[in-house]
């Protein structure tokens, strides 16, 4: 199963782009072989390459009891970052700090889900 965005999956994240700040949600299952990747990974992403965005990390916590979930589901840790725009996200993702630390992200995840999401209005 892939764990990182396609160059087409971005380019429709741009092409839908209603404007304003989005709320990237991250569900991560991690290899429990790699996950020390993972927290090389976010401590780069966080420290350094975040703010150079202006994005911000909104919530960062560990998977708990699923009350409704079929078997399989429950995530292992879950994300919320916001970013001033889709087009940042895009720039950062092209970053090439942050194309060096992504392969520790690619080891680290077995299954992920990234989500652009929209306000309610």
């Amino acid at each position: 199963m892939a764990v990182d965005p396609t160059g087409a999956a971005v380019k429709q994240l741009l092409e839908e782009d209603p404007g304003g700040p989005v709320v990237m949600l991250n569900l991560l299952r991690f290899d429990p072989e790699h996950r020390g990747d993972y927290a090389a990974y976010s401590r780069t992403v966080g420290e350094r390459i975040l703010p150079r965005y202006g994005a911000e990390l909104v919530y960062y916590g560990k998977g708990s009891t699923a009350l409704v979930a079929e078997d399989g589901q429950a995530w292992d840790a879950v994300m919320l970052v916001r970013y001033p725009s889709r087009g940042v996200f895009a720039q950062m993702l092209a970053d090439p700090e942050f194309a060096e630390v992504a392969s520790l992200r690619t080891a680290a995840l077995t299954e992920a889900v990234l989500q652009a999401t929209v306000p309610l209005t």
